[in-house]
């Protein structure tokens, strides 16, 4: 695992399988190669491009809190529900930590502005995402949460870990969205 991120995402400690822990760090590894963001670049960009100039909420500002949120909720879940409806925490925080690695292909920098870019035209952050994570050997389970944390997902049957984090995800968007209306 590179320093730059475990610096970016230090939540990456609390996945306890060393396997998938270094697999979620070489898909942000690879992402950041593969993008013309800087992990500085992800701490200053707004979240999203939905909402106009006026949002002040960093990418990375909102990565982290999805990623505190899913947890939080995942340990109250198997602590009320274990046996009824348990929520695997790897899956989960692994899941909440890649839901958004796709962003770093869909977006481009342009006068000093985040804007979608011409592979975002074409392939949104759910698909390259799980693209990236494939290549690096993350499992399926993970991969169904990237693909089904934004609205591509409303077509299929989420996992437990995928509502979850689809849900803690759009806690975090919407009310800004509906704030901040262009």
């Amino acid at each position: 695992m590179t320093e730059r991120v475990l610096k970016l995402w230090p939540e990456i400690e609390w996945i306890c399988d060393p396997d998938l822990r270094e697999k979620v760090a070489a898909t942000w590894e690879l992402a950041l190669q593969r993008s013309v963001l800087t992990p500085e670049d992800l701490n200053t960009i707004p979240f999203t491009l939905l909402c106009g100039p006026d949002l002040k909420v960093t990418f990375m500002g909102h990565k982290r809190a999805v990623v505190h949120i899913a947890k939080d909720c995942g340990d109250q879940m198997n602590k009320f529900f274990k046996t009824d409806l348990p929520v695997d925490m790897d899956v989960l925080i692994a899941g909440a930590i890649l839901a958004d690695v796709g962003k770093l292909l869909e977006y481009e920098l342009r006068d000093g502005k985040s804007v979608q870019g011409s592979y975002g035209k074409y392939l949104r952050h759910p698909f390259s995402g799980v693209s990236l994570a494939e290549q690096c050997g993350v499992p399926a389970p993970v991969c169904h949460i990237i693909a089904t944390h934004a609205g591509e997902g409303d077509m299929v049957k989420r996992s437990v870990e995928a509502y979850v984090v689809h849900h803690a995800d759009f806690m975090t968007f919407e009310p800004f969205r509906e704030r901040l209306k262009v």
